[in-house]
């Protein structure tokens, strides 16, 4: 970068030596909840982490790992993998999800990167579908957004476009949905004048069309697809805001449960089914009401409903949804660019770097931990090492997963003399939580703690230093709860399993024979996060962390 004056020196930290071995262990999905039968992580024989956790009090501490710690929009957001990786390499926090949205459609370079262009391809002979959320909650969706791409695609030579409007009274009150209703209304009466077929084509309320999560009830998802793709709904309106209104009048209707309904013309002629050759894009930001809906639209093969037709179509998602299953393999607004990650500090400061995990948290550990970035920085200062994860399999089946082959690598790794810095992801708790499969999650927290304890194990070995942390929560509460904070039960009286992450703080944890004496975590950061943790592990290498830096979450003091 030359003239600018940067440099990728880092400034040697006053009182910590360098050229200790760090095992940086990340568990993937292990928060910190109160201890109960739903928690797998209390439930489950976890000495190491337990010994940690009652250790020195000075060496183990809580960070927030969702929400605006992890650039989020706001703290009702959980954190998630893709973003926790991001936060622990980075060291700052970057605008995710609704706020990138923001900033790509403020700038227009949502309309300059792959995903608008590759779904342009569509727009001289088909449809443009838009699939959404229509309302201004912010959770999931929200309608300017719907507004911006709106008016973006027509101005580029969208001629055709259909919206697919799921209506909310959620995250926002029952009801409002008429009004949202008449706002797009008005919204494509205007780009009709410009000469542009614009209307709404299907509709039905969130909670019964659609918009399901973790694979609860693919019958929500189906009736989506029926309405949406086929043009086939058992209510048929030749007006949205009609529809909206007329459905509201059944007892008990709210906008949650709306049942579908198409739009049809004079000749009662469904208006918007999907066709060969038609683009589509589903519109909400936040993935987890959307995952199940993409999987249909892109994977050829599919067995959770019966499809009836599986059209040939450009589909992209607002972003993508899943880090992990790269789905959808196309999106309008691609990961934050990060800059200067601790990673390429560290290796730009001769500091030498193994990183390993099994196939379904590899990419945590080395792409997002490195800024949504691939490959090396020096190859000759880096090994990254993946094994494969178990396929054509649930991971409760064999809960252990890839566990011990992980420490296995890292501990050769660490005994081998070669590296500084030994990263690991165990993903155990996090993919076993997600399956809701509680006494598999439990096998799952506890082949985790075993790995843990033959990493710290090679560590005590070679006089290096571990630090212990989470990305996020999941398998410390595995069921769902009302305000009280009690478990909800369903119809016949069962509790209802949560399958998903949490909005839980994680534990990290610093010792080992290298940490040189008086190293104490700091008071006063209460509100730390994911991203103080670079700050922390660069000191721990003896270096002082460059100053955009989120605070390291260490002091030294002199004894």
């Amino acid at each position: 970068m030359g003239s600018s004056g940067f440099s990728w020196k880092l400034n040697d930290h006053p009182k910590l030596p360098k050229g200790k071995v760090i095992a940086m262990v990340v568990l993937d999905g292990w928060g910190e909840a109160n201890p109960n039968q739903y928690n797998c992580i209390h439930v489950a024989e976890t000495p190491v982490m337990d010994s940690l956790k009652n250790g020195a009090p000075e060496k183990w501490r809580l960070v927030k790992a969702h929400g605006k710690a992890v650039g989020l929009p706001t703290d009702d957001d959980m954190g998630n993998s893709e973003v926790g990786h991001n936060a622990l390499g980075a060291g700052r926090i970057y605008a995710q999800g609704a706020k990138l949205v923001d900033l790509a459609l403020e700038s227009g370079k949502i309309y300059d990167d792959e995903g608008f262009k590759y779904i342009k391809e569509s727009f001289e002979t088909g449809t443009l579908h838009l699939i959404g959320l229509l309302s201004d909650g912010g959770v999931h969706s929200r309608l300017d957004q719907l507004q911006l791409v709106l008016k973006g695609a027509s101005e580029r030579g969208a001629k055709r476009i259909r919206v697919h409007a799921l209506t909310d009274g959620r995250d926002v009150l029952d009801g409002s949905s008429v009004g949202f209703m008449e706002t797009l209304e008005n919204d494509l009466a205007k780009l009709r004048e410009k000469g542009i077929d614009a209307q709404v084509a299907s509709g039905g309320g969130r909670m019964y069309v659609t918009m399901d999560r973790y694979e609860n009830d693919w019958d929500v998802v189906k009736r989506g697809w029926d309405a949406q793709v086929l043009g086939e709904a058992p209510h048929k309106f030749t007006n949205a805001v009609e529809a909206v209104k007329k459905l509201r009048e059944e007892p008990k209707a709210n906008d949650q449960y709306l049942p579908p309904f198409v739009i049809v013309d004079e000749n009662g002629k469904s208006v918007g089914p999907i066709l060969d050759g038609d683009a589509v894009v589903t519109l909400n930001f936040r993935a987890d009401r959307m995952v199940m809906l993409a999987k249909a639209l892109e994977y050829e093969d599919f067995d959770k409903f019966d499809r009836v037709r599986f059209p040939k179509i450009r589909y992209a998602g607002m972003l993508q949804y899943d880090g992990e299953l790269k789905l959808p393999s196309h999106y309008l607004v691609s990961p934050p660019e990060i800059e200067r990650t601790s990673g390429e500090y560290l290796v730009h400061n001769g500091v030498s770097t193994f990183a390993c995990s099994e196939t379904v948290k590899f990419g945590h550990v080395t792409f997002f931990w490195n800024g949504n970035r691939s490959g090396y920085f020096d190859p000759s200062k880096e090994e990254y090492v993946e094994i494969p994860s178990d396929s054509g399999i649930t991971f409760n089946v064999k809960p252990k997963m890839k566990a011990l082959e992980i420490a296995e690598k890292a501990r050769d790794a660490i005994l081998s003399g070669k590296f500084h810095q030994v990263r690991v992801n165990l993903p155990n708790s996090d993919m076993v939580g997600h399956t809701g499969d509680i006494e598999a999650t439990v096998v799952a927290c506890k082949a985790a703690d075993d790995a843990v304890k033959m990493i710290l194990d090679a560590i005590e070995q070679v006089g290096g230093i571990y630090v212990v942390t989470a990305d996020h929560g999941n398998a410390e509460d595995m069921v769902k709860r009302n305000k009280k904070g009690e478990p909800l039960l369903d119809k016949n009286g069962n509790v209802q399993i949560l399958t998903s992450h949490t909005l839980e703080p994680v534990p990290i944890a610093i010792g080992g024979p290298g940490l040189a004496p008086g190293v104490k975590f700091r008071q006063g950061l209460p509100g730390a996060g994911l991203a103080n943790v670079a700050a922390t592990v660069m000191n721990l290498h003896g270096y002082e962390a460059p100053s955009d830096y989120e605070p390291t979450l260490i002091e030294v003091v002199d004894n």
